[in-house]
């Protein structure tokens, strides 16, 4: 098949890698990145231009387009192509709510019967903050909308949740219907699951775990990802089975309930808690950098399998997994997520023997690899143990160079 992967990231430079070692296709990428003009055909379309995207597809032919990056499929771009006749690989924007909007996935949820934590949805920000009062600690603050990662605040005290308030009733995310969602905070250890959908279907790839806060220890401020691990270490009761049985599935009648056919990666964040699995958000595409951490584990041809989830096929019970574990670790800009240089050369990536390399944020200036995002590389290497699997990516990592470099010491060893 000849396959589009929409998206520049980390996540999609992890797709390109999985589908060009997992079956005969014929590759390319919009806008793409350095990396993935390795080993795909990059055109340069931006991935929120749905009219070229799907004019793209059109005039090459693709046969399937896999779609990274949430922003497009909440803008409809999945419905856009299927009206052309061209199959997709994620949400119509029907389905994409799940990600656009906390407060629909939350509703969702409970028409579902789907565990997860008390919630309610304020419009103002004298409400919000009188709901909040003096027990800041006991809430989590989430935008409802898109923010890339970054719309999810635990504030420690209420002046801090007061200030955190103000930012976002002030349009810290560039929304003017703003809303914002608070949740009782939940204990426990996070699971990422990952499920492959098709319509009332679905296929549960290995959990994974994100480390999302910039520091080490858990500390600092909560980033896009800092590093993930899989299968991580205290799943305790929350097995694949139980996820698809009590979560996706479940899921995916109350949309069909609705006339939302979904089609696509349903991303469940769950909290195990001492009461079970209860989720914490849903995201409608593979999470970044749990795909990088995930997908060198998967055998077989994921192409044909995210073919037959567009077209509404029928999945696998299964997918083959490769025995042992894999870890990700991303290194960043210094100062990320706030300001942060660009330009820097990248240097030793020609040195790598035992691990992965997926770009994110790097450009080619005069012929030179550089810096050019926050999160600028992710290593991931598999090993028997997942302390073997850390050592192999540190070591590897440490081989790599650039000014400002950062990164969590720590991925894998909290909870």
């Amino acid at each position: 098949m000849t396959i589009l992967v929409v998206g520049s990231g980390g996540r999609e430079h992890a797709l390109v890698w999985a589908l060009s070692r997992s079956g005969d296709h014929s590759l390319i990428c919009a806008p793409g990145n350095p990396g993935i003009a390795e080993i795909a055909e990059l055109f340069p379309v931006k991935a929120s231009d749905i009219d070229g995207l799907v004019s793209l597809a059109a005039d090459e032919k693709v046969d399937l387009v896999v779609v990274g990056p949430e922003v497009p499929l909440v803008a409809g771009l999945a419905d856009e192509l299927r009206e052309a006749g061209i199959p997709c690989f994620g949400p119509g924007a029907d389905g994409a709510q799940l990600e656009g909007s906390k407060w629909f996935a939350k509703e969702i949820m409970e028409s579902a019967g789907v565990p997860t934590a008390r919630g309610r949805v304020f419009s103002d920000l004298v409400s919000a903050r009188e709901y909040i009062g003096k027990d800041a600690c006991k809430y989590v603050i989430k935008a409802d909308g898109l923010a890339a990662g970054k719309g999810v605040f635990l504030p420690n005290d209420s002046v801090e949740a007061g200030g955190i308030l103000e930012e976002l009733f002030a349009g810290k995310f560039g929304k003017s219907d703003i809303k914002v969602l608070i949740e009782d905070r939940l204990e426990g250890r996070e699971v990422s699951i990952l499920a492959i959908c098709s319509g009332g279907e679905c296929v549960i790839l290995p959990p994974s775990r994100d480390h999302k806060r910039l520091g080490d220890a858990d500390t600092g401020p909560n980033t896009g990802g800092m590093g993930a691990v899989c299968p991580p270490p205290g799943t305790g009761n929350c097995s694949g089975e139980h996820a698809r049985t009590r979560i996706i599935l479940p899921v995916l009648s109350e949309l069909a309930l609705r006339g939302i056919d979904y089609r696509g990666v349903l991303y469940a964040g769950l909290m195990i808690t001492d009461d079970g699995p209860k989720v914490l958000e849903f995201n409608v595409r593979f999470g970044d950098p749990e795909t990088q951490a995930v997908l060198p584990l998967i055998l077989g041809d994921l192409g044909e399998i995210f073919m037959s989830a567009a077209a509404g096929g029928a999945l696998p019970e299964h997918l083959t997994v490769e025995e042992g574990f894999c870890s990700c670790v991303v290194m960043a800009s210094g100062g990320y997520p706030g300001t942060y240089g660009k330009g820097f050369p990248i240097t030793g990536l020609d040195t790598i023997e035992d691990a992965v390399v997926f770009h994110a944020g790097t450009a080619v200036e005069n012929g030179k690899l550089v810096t050019g995002g926050g999160r600028v590389l992710s290593v991931a290497s598999i090993g028997d143990s997942m302390e073997d699997s850390l050592d192999r990516t540190y070591r590897e990592l440490e081989k790599i160079d650039f000014s400002g470099k950062y990164f969590r010491k720590d991925i894998g060893r909290t909870v």
